[in-house]
């Protein structure tokens, strides 16, 4: 490697032949000093092939799981081994746009956070874009992720001292949701750059892909953070609103696109 890395960019790869080229093509896009931390969670030939292309390229990293850990645990093993002062997650579908690191470095040193996310933009599994973008606010409190969980993991780019101080855990419930929360709890708020700086890709196969599933994992997010039953219903109610309205506003934008 050329030179020290700024960013070490966590991948977990579990049976994504398909599309991890496409992700971390879109990592190396970026105009930052990085290392790319591609763990394979469930070794096999067809991302071993895909990971063969990289093989001469020193800022790409490949890494087996000696079994499945699921992804929250790869992710923990990839922050562990983070080497960069800063973390990126970025999730074996979805991609990043050119420019996006730069920017959050930016941001994160104008406003002293320690955790920056982006807006997305959507795409269907097949990886047709929708139209649809959902935003983030330029500043997020912890009062305002326990109403919504507006970060998404492949738009995170964190400290990684913060990053080790909170792992992912509970990998039964929303495992992102919950340390996001721990971070903010910690350190204050996060900084937003509302820009579709990610594009992300729907599931119906993931953990999330059922709107019961998940609803069930965000109860159960307010119940790891040690809320009583009665804060922790107020705080899925609020999440349920901002649920229903983050479609209707989706929806609505689509819509007046057309």
């Amino acid at each position: 490697m050329s030179s020290q890395p700024l960013v070490s960019v966590v991948i977990p790869a579990y049976r994504c032949a398909g599309t991890l080229a496409a992700s971390i093509d879109s990592a190396l896009a970026q105009d930052v000093p990085m290392e790319i931390l591609v763990i394979d969670d469930c070794p096999d030939a067809p991302v071993a092939q895909v990971m063969e292309q990289y093989r001469d390229d020193g800022r790409v990293i490949y890494l087996r799981n000696e079994k499945n850990l699921g992804a929250a645990e790869t992710r923990n093993r990839g922050v562990a081994q983070a080497k960069a002062p800063y973390v990126a997650f970025l999730d074996s579908d979805d991609l990043w746009r050119p420019g996006k690191l730069k920017k959050q470095l930016a941001a994160l040193e104008r406003t002293g956070a320690v955790l920056c996310c982006t807006a997305r933009e959507l795409m269907t599994p097949d990886g047709v874009f929708t139209g649809k973008i959902i935003p983030v606010k330029e500043t997020i409190s912890y009062k305002d992720l326990l109403k919504h969980n507006s970060i998404n993991c492949s738009s995170v780019l964190i400290r990684t001292e913060v990053a080790k101080q909170f792992p992912m855990t509970f990998a039964e419930s929303h495992e992102d949701y919950i340390m996001w929360l721990r971070v903010l709890q910690a350190y204050g708020n996060a900084c937003g750059i509302n820009e579709p700086l990610l594009q992300y890709r729907l599931s119906n196969t993931g953990k999330s892909g059922s709107k019961l599933k998940s609803a069930k994992m965000t109860f159960m997010v307010y119940r790891h953070m040690g809320f009583g039953i009665g804060k922790s219903i107020l705080c899925f109610c609020s999440y349920a609103f901002h649920g229903v309205s983050k479609y209707l506003f989706t929806k609505r934008k689509a819509n007046v696109a057309q």
